[in-house]
C-alpha cells in the first residue's frame, strides 16, 4: 500500500507552516505533483505564494521528518523539492497584474507591495520551467470580522494536562463572515539560567599539532549582558478553523486558539501572543477542514479515496498534470496579548528550561589529531573541542569533584549561559514589559 500513497506536504499560511498529509492512492511514482499554496489578504504588504513537489513516491513516512531537537523548529522534509524559476503572476479584473519573484528556493514574493481589495476577482497564474501553465479559478473576498479580546487562561485540557488556553472573542456584522481560519506568531522572553559574566575564548588552535596540540584558552569578562536575556519567536504549525454557521449572532466567543502546557518552558517568564483571525470562503473552509482531517489521522497510510480534496488550481489543458492547493483570498484582522508566568502561576516553580543544565567537566585539551600511536579513551570531548564548535559556555573552576574525567573548569550547554542559542538577542519592537 504504500507504494500506491503519497506522503505530501503543503506549505499553509502566510508565515510558511507546513502540513504533512496523504492524498490520493492512484498517483504513483512516475506522476510529478505541483504543491501551491498562496494566499492574498487585505495587507498592503509584499506577499508570498509557495511552490514544490514531493520527490519520492515510494514510501515517504512520518520518520522522514527532520526536526531541530532543541529549538523545536517546523518540521523541513526530506521528501520536498522547491520548484525554482517559475512565472508567477497574479491578476485581478481591474486590469493590474501583479509578479512574483524567487526569492528563497520555492518562495515567490511580490515584486510590489499591495493589498487585495474587496469585491475584485484575483487569479493566478503559474508557468513552470517546464511549459506548463497552471491556473486557479477566479478568488474574492465579501466577510469582514474583527477581534474583540484575545486572553489566557488557566485551564486544564481534555487529556488532563494543566496549563494556559489562548482564546479570542470575535465578531462580525456581515452575514458573508461564517468561516474563519486562524493563525498565531508567538514571543517569548528567555533567560538563561547558568549566565556567568565570564567566559572562554579559545585562539590559536591547532587540533593537529605535533608533538601535543597548541591553543590559547582564556577566562575573559564579557563586555555586557550579552546572551542574557533573550526573546523566542515560533509561528503556528496546525490548521485551526472556526464556524459560526449555526448560530443565531455572528460572534466568537471563548474559541481556543492555543494550549500551552505549564511546563512548557516559553512560558516560563514572558509570554506574547499575535493572533490573525482570516474570513474563509465556504470553499476554503472545506479544503483546509478535509486537509486538516488528514494530517491528524491516526494512520499516515489510512486510505483516502481519490479527489477527496479538491483544490481550485488546475493544469490548463491537461488533466494528467497533478496539481494540489488553493489560491485564497482573504481579510484579516489581528490582535496581540501578553502574560506573565507569575500572573497564572503565582508563587508556584517555574517550568524546567529547554535543556538539562547542570554543571559538567570535561580535560583541557586532547591528544593531537595526526597522533598515530595508541592513546586511552573514555572521557568525554575536551573542553578546548568543545569551545571550538561553540558547544558549552564557562561556569566556574572545578574542584576535582564535577565530572568523570575532572578538567580544571566546569562548564554547562552554550544554551544554559547564552540562550542565543534560542532566540535572538534584539528586543522586539513591539515587546512590552
Amino acid at each position: 500500500m504504500k507504494k500506491n500513497l503519497i506522503f505530501l506536504v503543503l506549505l499553509l499560511s502566510v508565515s510558511g507552516c507546513i502540513e504533512a498529509f496523504d492524498i490520493d492512492p492512484e498517483i504513483n511514482e512516475s506522476e510529478s505533483v505541483l504543491i501551491v499554496e498562496a494566499t492574498l489578504t487585505n495587507e498592503v504588504k509584499k506577499h508570498k505564494i509557495f511552490l514544490s513537489r514531493p520527490s519520492d513516491f515510494a514510501s515517504v513516512n512520518v520518520e522522514d521528518s527532520i526536526y531541530d531537537p532543541v529549538v523545536k523548529l517546523r518540521p523541513i522534509l526530506s521528501t520536498v523539492v522547491y520548484e525554482p524559476n517559475a512565472l508567477v503572476i497574479v491578476n485581478d479584473d481591474a486590469g493590474n497584474e501583479y509578479r512574483f519573484s524567487e526569492s528563497s528556493p520555492g518562495t515567490y514574493t511580490s515584486d510590489t507591495a499591495f493589498a487585495a481589495e474587496q469585491g475584485i476577482n484575483y487569479e493566478l497564474e503559474v508557468v513552470t520551467v517546464d511549459g506548463t501553465a497552471y491556473r486557479s479559478t477566479p478568488e474574492s473576498y465579501q466577510g469582514s470580522s474583527q477581534i474583540d479580546d484575545v486572553y489566557a487562561f488557566r485551564d486544564f485540557n481534555e487529556q488532563g494536562k494543566e496549563g494556559v488556553y489562548i482564546y479570542v472573542d470575535g465578531s462580525s456584522s456581515d452575514p458573508d463572515a461564517k468561516y474563519y481560519r486562524y493563525t498565531y506568531e508567538e514571543t517569548y522572553k528567555i533567560i538563561a539560567p547558568e549566565w556567568r559574566k565570564d567566559d572562554f575564548i579559545l585562539s590559536n588552535y591547532d587540533p593537529c599539532a605535533l608533538p601535543v596540540i597548541t591553543y590559547d584558552l582564556d577566562i575573559v569578562e564579557r563586555e555586557n549582558e550579552f546572551g542574557k536575556v533573550c526573546y523566542g519567536k515560533q509561528v503556528s504549525a496546525d490548521i485551526i478553523q472556526n464556524s459560526t454557521l449555526n448560530l443565531q449572532n455572528n460572534k466568537i466567543v471563548r474559541f481556543p486558539v492555543r494550549f500551552l502546557d505549564r511546563n512548557n518552558y516559553i512560558i516560563s517568564h514572558r509570554y506574547s501572543i499575535l493572533v490573525k483571525q482570516y474570513v474563509q470562503s465556504s470553499n476554503a473552509y472545506n479544503f483546509y477542514r478535509i486537509l486538516n482531517s488528514f494530517s491528524s489521522s491516526e494512520s499516515v497510510f489510512s486510505s483516502i479515496q481519490p479527489g477527496v480534496l479538491e483544490g481550485n488550481v488546475s493544469a490548463e489543458g491537461n488533466a494528467d498534470k497533478k496539481v494540489l492547493g488553493f489560491f485564497e483570498l482573504t481579510p484579516v484582522v489581528e490582535k496581540r496579548a501578553y502574560f506573565n508566568y507569575v500572573d497564572l502561576f503565582l508563587n508556584e516553580p517555574l517550568p524546567d528550561y529547554a535543556i538539562g543544565c547542570f554543571p559538567r567537566s570535561a580535560p583541557e585539551a586532547h591528544v593531537s589529531y595526526c597522533f598515530t600511536g595508541l592513546t586511552g579513551g573514555g572521557c568525554p570531548l575536551s573542553i578546548v573541542e568543545s569551545v571550538n564548535i561553540n558547544l558549552i559556555s564557562y561556569y566556574g573552576i572545578n574542584d576535582g569533584t564535577v565530572g568523570i574525567c575532572p578538567g580544571p573548569y566546569v562548564f554547562t550547554y552554550r544554551a544554559c549561559g547564552d540562550c542565543t542559542v534560542l532566540g535572538a538577542s534584539e528586543v522586539p519592537e513591539f515587546w512590552m514589559e
